[in-house]
């Protein structure tokens, strides 16, 4: 917590690869803290809470993604022991493990944990942090589109792609956020934690922020196509992408591909990390997802169009699948409808 009259300084990392939306709108947040909600409502002048800082690998200006013009306060050799450290949101490619480069910023950040800083990430952030190894054996989130990097690149990182927030150990000294907004949901965190409740609440009704309780679930395909080259897992995906609806859907794949059921299952939880029985699963719930935003069949009528006869065996799955109940989903993805 912040000592009363001065405000906590938060680092926030600014490297070529920073997205813009990320990097300013935590600096445009955290600089209001003590200050805007007062002026908004005539309550005379307040004091700001949080000072954020660029900090960079020098302070020379660059350019962030999209050519946003980026002009460091400092570099990171001037911040040996910083209290907080803030990595936002970077533009990588779903492949893109920042293996190969930012060695010097790598050894800043385990020197800042080493000296007891408290890190945050906000959505690809977490990919330099786990690139540090600062995550080896601590629970971590992301956007989910990176879950098969941290699964390759990082398998000693416990991924979990559906909270906002993820805690990596007891005394919070590194904390990951999900998806592409979830800095509002880290800002939210941040000023709740170094200046107060309070001013996180009134920070989040003056910038209309939302905080993300049901997660990273409900956004997450759940049928993606992974690259492998075996043939008959491959039949075997097409076969269901067509019949997942039917009666007994896994015999009648198996019965396509002409394998022993047991060598078929062997062999596509190998080429695709995910068992039959899921993948077929799972395009079930991804149909009944598209049924609920674009059609307005009523939830039983779904859970039997896509194959479910038992509705209350349905909404129990996809509950477990999307973190929301079917009619929670619709309200949130339906379309707004215009009226005569």
């Amino acid at each position: 917590m912040r000592e009363e009259g001065s405000p906590v300084e938060a680092f926030i990392l600014c490297l070529p690869e920073s997205a813009g939306s990320s990097l300013y709108g935590l600096v445009d947040v955290l600089s209001a803290t003590g200050t805007l909600w007062r002026e908004m409502t005539g309550a005379g002048a307040g004091a700001q809470m949080i000072r954020p800082r660029l900090v960079s690998p020098d302070r020379a200006p660059f350019t962030c993604g999209n050519d946003i013009p980026v002009r460091p306060d400092l570099a990171i050799s001037e911040v040996p022991r910083p209290g907080i450290v803030i990595v936002p949101e970077l533009w990588l490619a779903p492949d893109d493990g920042v293996t190969d480069r930012h060695d010097e910023v790598k050894t800043w950040l385990r020197s800042c944990h080493d000296s007891g800083s408290i890190i945050y990430s906000a959505c690809s952030g977490s990919v330099l942090l786990a690139a540090a190894g600062l995550l080896d054996g601590r629970p971590a989130t992301s956007h989910w589109g990176y879950g098969d990097l941290f699964r390759s690149r990082f398998p000693a990182v416990r991924f979990d792609p559906a909270p906002s927030l993820c805690v990596a150990d007891p005394a919070g000294r590194i904390v990951t956020a999900g998806g592409t907004s979830s800095w509002h949901d880290l800002a939210i965190h941040i000023i709740s934690r170094h200046a107060s409740p309070g001013e996180a609440l009134r920070i989040a009704h003056v910038y209309l922020m939302k905080w993300h309780a049901e997660g990273q679930l409900p956004y997450m395909p759940l049928v993606r196509r992974v690259p492998h080259a075996d043939g008959i897992v491959r039949r075997a995906e097409n076969w269901l992408a067509r019949h997942y609806a039917e009666p007994n859907a896994v015999a009648g794949v198996v019965a396509a591909c002409g394998i022993p059921e047991r060598s078929l299952k062997r062999r596509f939880a190998a080429a695709t990390g995910t068992s039959l029985i899921a993948h077929a699963q799972n395009l079930r719930i991804e149909a009944a997802k598209r049924k609920l935003e674009d059609s307005d069949l009523a939830v039983d009528e779904i859970a039997a169009a896509v194959g479910y006869e038992n509705p209350a065996f349905f909404r129990r799955l996809f509950k477990r699948c999307t973190g929301l109940t079917p009619g929670a989903y619709r309200r949130m993805f339906r379309p707004i409808m215009e009226t005569a």
